[in-house]
């Protein structure tokens, strides 16, 4: 190999690893063939958009789920499911979702766009597509939200039985 060649795969393999979504849940593999998991929290001090996220504009109020996570159970890969979460704004302020966003393309979140009345209820749609994905599958969807924290956190998890049809 050309020692010029060098910076142009290491690009290719940067980009792979930032670009696909991980098989196994939040993990990813690196060119090196270790493994980095989404797990470790980032300083705020280091991320100034966490840190805006982390300082809602608006009044802050409360938001409470009648689950935080969900298991589809065991299903073939190539199924697309989807679950309903449930939440009360607890608090004394409309309750704003800013951002509802899945840690995967396979991931989707439908949140509510106008504001929820303290006391209101509210749905949150997720829809989990298992193409491409086998055995354990943890994902995760961020709500961004005037609540203190600002952020939630939803969880969906599957068991994804393999296609032999669908492999690659």
């Amino acid at each position: 190999m050309n020692l010029s060649q060098l910076p142009l795969l290491a690009a290719i393999a940067a980009a792979t690893t930032l670009f696909s979504c991980a098989e196994g849940g939040e993990a990813n593999a690196t060119a090196a063939g270790t493994e980095t998991t989404n797990e470790a929290k980032p300083d705020k001090a280091m991320d100034p958009a966490r840190a805006e996220a982390a300082t809602p504009a608006a009044p802050t109020t409360t938001m409470t789920f009648t689950e935080y996570e969900h298991d589809f159970g065991t299903m073939n890969e190539g199924d697309v499911v989807t679950h309903v979460f449930e939440f009360t704004n607890t608090g004394s302020e409309p309750l704003v979702l800013s951002n509802c966003k899945g840690s995967c393309g396979c991931t989707v979140p439908q949140c509510p766009k106008e504001p929820i009345a303290p006391g209101a209820t509210g749905t949150i749609e997720v829809k989990f597509n298992s193409k491409g994905k086998k055995n354990a599958q943890t994902k995760r969807v961020t709500i961004d939200a005037n609540t203190d924290p600002a952020q939630t956190i939803l969880t969906i998890k599957a068991n994804v039985t393999p296609n032999p049809m669908m492999a690659k």
